[in-house]
């Protein structure tokens, strides 16, 4: 999460007229991450999240987002429930952004999740998979060959030394990347399953939240995804006991096949190039104005040492 759009409070006001949510009591920004807008939003009836959509989600996508997360936490996920305004509509308008509210989950990322934790997580995202194989919703990963290809073009006249040894290494993956040899199980994806989108409450995973990556894939570069977030450590390094402890997880719930255990080093690849490469461009992109926290590509490019 981010803060890439200034909204006031006479703003959130007028945006929160449509909806039957009550007056706005208070409204803070939240400047975790590095792709949306958002605020924490308190009214007299609860608290939620105000989302400003920014320029790598596609309004057009939003719908699929917001249809898979009100899927899943009508079916008892805790996915964040979706606010629809009088006329229906989850999507609105603010700031010249499209603009969405959610409730609001409760609990907190883990800085430093253990084995225990790991194991939650994996069991969750194996249940978000089951939960969600029957949303009828259609989106093609947003952050495909052909996107990592244009944030290269885009990186081109701004990397030098360090950061043009890297570009040129994710290009050389980009090159070389082929799908996998036998079809995989697929379904809709989370796609960004980092520990700062898993919330918990004593110990109990109480939220899974920030779909906007969302899309339908191979549930194993989903997996793949997620062990590159929670089974390395700051460096870079791969932690053993960190990704058997999340695979045992995932696997009590919904055991892999064959041919997904063999695609893992290839998806594994896939993310950490994806990532790496959005990282990157991030960071030779930054705003200054924005209040935003962009992240350090070079630990995410070592994980590709493990899967290669």
């Amino acid at each position: 999460m981010a803060v890439f759009t200034p909204v006031s409070d006479d703003q959130a006001r007028t945006f929160l007229q449509t909806y039957d949510l009550g007056q706005l009591q208070a409204l803070t920004p939240i400047a975790e991450g590095v792709e949306n807008t958002n605020y924490r939003l308190d009214t007299a009836t609860g608290r939620f999240v105000l989302t400003l959509f920014e320029h790598r989600t596609r309004e057009d996508a939003l719908p699929f987002c917001l249809g898979l997360t009100d899927h899943l936490a009508r079916r008892g996920y805790p996915a964040p429930q979706p606010m629809a305004d009088r006329a229906g509509a989850w999507i609105g308008r603010l700031n010249e952004r499209p603009a969405s509210i959610i409730d609001w989950r409760t609990g907190d990322w883990l800085r430093a999740p253990d084995h225990a934790d790991r194991n939650a997580a994996g069991r969750a995202l194996a249940q978000l998979h089951l939960t969600a194989a029957d949303y009828p919703g259609q989106r093609s990963d947003p952050m495909g060959t052909a996107t990592c290809q244009s944030l290269v073009e885009a990186c081109e006249g701004l990397a030098i030394g360090d950061d043009r040894r890297m570009l040129d290494r994710l290009q050389a993956e980009l090159a070389c990347a082929v799908g996998p040899a036998t079809p995989l199980p697929a379904g809709p994806i989370h796609a960004d399953y980092f520990p700062d989108n898993v919330l918990f409450d004593d110990g109990v995973v109480s939220g899974v939240i920030d779909f906007y990556f969302a899309c339908v894939d191979v549930l194993a570069y989903d997996l793949a995804i997620a062990l590159n977030a929670w089974g390395f450590d700051a460096a870079g390094d791969v932690v053993p006991a960190a990704i058997d402890a999340f695979l045992a997880g995932y696997e009590s719930v919904r055991p892999l096949t064959s041919a997904e255990r063999a695609a893992l080093p290839d998806q594994g690849a896939r993310a950490v190039v994806r990532f790496t490469l959005t990282r990157l461009h991030d960071r030779l992109q930054a705003n200054p104005d924005a209040l935003v926290t962009t992240k350090d590509p070079v630990p995410f490019l070592r994980r590709l040492d493990y899967w290669r």
